[in-house]
């Protein structure tokens, strides 16, 4: 439980949430450790009211029915997106439920997942039933981090075969989007300062990879950047891309934009990290006509180059979340093997360690891949 932003939270004893009509319980049996889960923890996300329990990507198994209810029973093995629509308003009655006005969230306009159970409402428009192959740690990752991204990658961005996707941060959002986008058959440029994270996105399709440097405490005073190492996983340009420093860095002069633009720009670009340094560079990576895909959360206000978004035909494209009825095609591909989900997860914790796993978020050296809590 958190109880004041910032500090660690506790694993306390708390009552099992209620089943109101229209809503079912679940019995926890996976959860994922997601950066947004960081966000709220750190006070971005003006919903959550303390004392509040985390946790928003998650499966498990029906605990108990409420009134209402038809279609589901205790006992069957069900996801939902991190997104709980309410399946009424206009936005719902046309098919984005990602977007419905009177969405609830777990672990952030009510309590999560990080516990032995947790409250899903409106089910009858939330719940995905599970494979019975697929284990509870694979499908908790599904409810966003996986979802998001091939909801992000295949139906925002329409990515298409041959063309160029620049992910900028391989975490557990970036590295699904670097998996789909490779299955999709496009030429992935994977772009993290963790040496680890590059590894294993070129292990899940990344063609490329580029190492940026570790983000140092905010300088005093502008500084040059330091340059970029490019890493060809396959067929990459011969020449290392550098960048003369200045004394007040230009887009041009930006190691990052200017390794991309050595590969011949992208095509798409995707934030699957947020931050305002990413979403500069996004912009002049991209190709004319070229479309920037925004996936990671941003605590603050952005400023970005307009005059270069008009005059080169951009688009700038927000993505949040999949709802529960465009399911079947993601578990289709999971189940074909063209996706992989399961691969992206490297660690499982109980959940007596998961405060300290949320508190190193905020360092640049955790583990890469996708941590599974088992409560």
């Amino acid at each position: 439980m958190v109880s004041e932003y910032g500090v660690l939270p506790e694993v306390r004893d708390m009552p099992e949430p209620t089943v109101d009509a229209g809503s079912v319980v679940l019995r926890v049996e996976a959860t994922g450790l997601c950066r947004s889960d960081w966000h709220g923890w750190m006070g971005h996300d003006s919903d959550i009211v303390l004392p509040h329990v985390p946790g928003h990507e998650f499966a498990g198994t029906i605990a108990a029915v409420g009134a209402g209810v038809t279609g589901w029973a205790v006992g069957d093995r069900v996801t939902t997106p991190f997104i709980c629509a309410c399946g009424q308003c206009e936005q719902c009655l046309e098919g984005n439920q990602q977007v419905c006005p009177n969405q609830l969230q777990p672990g952030f306009n009510y309590w999560g997942s990080f516990a032995e159970y947790v409250a899903v409402p409106y089910a009858s428009v939330n719940l995905v039933r599970l494979p019975d192959d697929m284990t509870f740690a694979t499908a908790a990752g599904l409810g966003c981090r996986f979802a998001t991204s091939f909801r992000a990658v295949h139906q925002v961005a329409q990515v298409k075969a041959g063309e160029r996707v620049a992910i900028f941060g391989c975490g557990g959002v970036g590295l699904s989007a670097i998996m789909i986008a490779a299955a999709l058959g496009a030429e992935v440029i994977a772009i993290d300062p963790n040496p680890a994270a590059l590894t294993l996105a070129a292990t899940h399709g990344a063609t490329h990879t580029l190492q940026t440097p570790t983000p140092p405490p905010a300088p005093t005073a502008p500084t040059a950047p330091a340059a970029a190492t490019v890493s060809p996983v396959r067929a990459a340009p011969t020449a290392t891309p550098t960048a003369t420093p200045t004394a007040t860095p230009t887009a041009a002069a930006d190691p990052v934009v200017a390794a991309i633009n050595d590969f011949g720009g992208a095509h798409v670009t995707i934030d699957a990290l947020g931050s305002n340094e990413i979403a500069q560079q996004a912009l002049q990576s991209l190709r004319p006509r070229g479309r920037h895909i925004q996936i990671g959360l941003l605590p603050s206000a952005i400023t970005l180059n307009a005059g270069r978004l008009i005059a080169q035909e951009l688009t700038w494209l927000g993505s949040h979340g999949m709802p529960a009825h465009a399911y079947p095609e993601m578990l289709a591909l999971v189940a074909s093997g063209n996706l992989n989900p399961a691969q992206l997860v490297t660690r499982t914790i109980p959940l007596p360690q998961t405060p300290a796993a949320l508190g190193a978020l905020s360092t640049t050296t955790t583990p890469p891949g996708v941590t599974i809590i088992t409560p």
